[in-house]
């Protein structure tokens, strides 16, 4: 069966903004009762999380058989997160909408070590083949299996499907940032 997560990525966050707007999310999130304040070991992984709280009904679908099993882990360090063992087929430049295939010899490695460094220093570019512009490694999206880069994650495990509108409240809380969801099972 499995661990299933979702994760909504701040996007624009960088090291010095991560911890305020996660503070800000978790207090809105407590607040709701969508989390419990407390943190417990709760989250796949992780030491401690926020479990569930008394209406994490607000955050999902109405089509859910069970509740929660699992919290909620929040990630405020520069962080590469991933929909599982997959890796995407493509990367699109946000440029120009170029899809760059990442099987050819020459694309993943670009990618890869821009993504290492990203993770090592906060900053690296890869240009896009077609437009030619250096593209900010984080700013690139990707087909099939997504991923984000970002310093604040908020990653919910075992949960219901969260809603389109819920995804909206959280993105609104984070000063206008962009915001990628991501899911995966492991």
């Amino acid at each position: 069966m499995g661990d299933r997560f979702q994760v909504i990525v701040d996007l624009d966050a960088d090291d010095d903004d991560a911890g305020p707007l996660a503070r800000r999310v978790r207090e809105w999130l407590v607040a709701e009762g969508v989390v419990r304040g407390e943190r417990t070991p709760c989250v796949p992984g992780q030491p401690l999380g926020h479990p569930p709280g008394p209406h994490w009904e607000r955050a999902v679908t109405d089509d859910w058989d069970v509740p929660p099993s699992d919290g909620l882990a929040v990630h405020t360090r520069r962080t590469g997160f991933t929909s599982g063992a997959d890796m995407p087929g493509a990367a699109l430049c946000p440029r120009c909408a170029a899809s760059v295939a990442l099987d050819d010899a020459a694309a993943w490695p670009a990618f890869s070590t821009a993504m290492q460094a990203w993770h090592d220093t906060g900053a690296a570019a890869v240009d896009c083949p077609a437009c030619t512009a250096p593209v900010p490694v984080q700013d690139w999206t990707w087909d099939e299996a997504p991923l984000a880069l970002g310093h604040l994650g908020f990653e919910f495990w075992n949960w219901p499907d969260l809603t389109d509108a819920f995804l909206a409240r959280v993105a609104a809380h984070l000063d206008g940032h962009r915001t990628a969801y991501l899911w995966g099972k492991f």
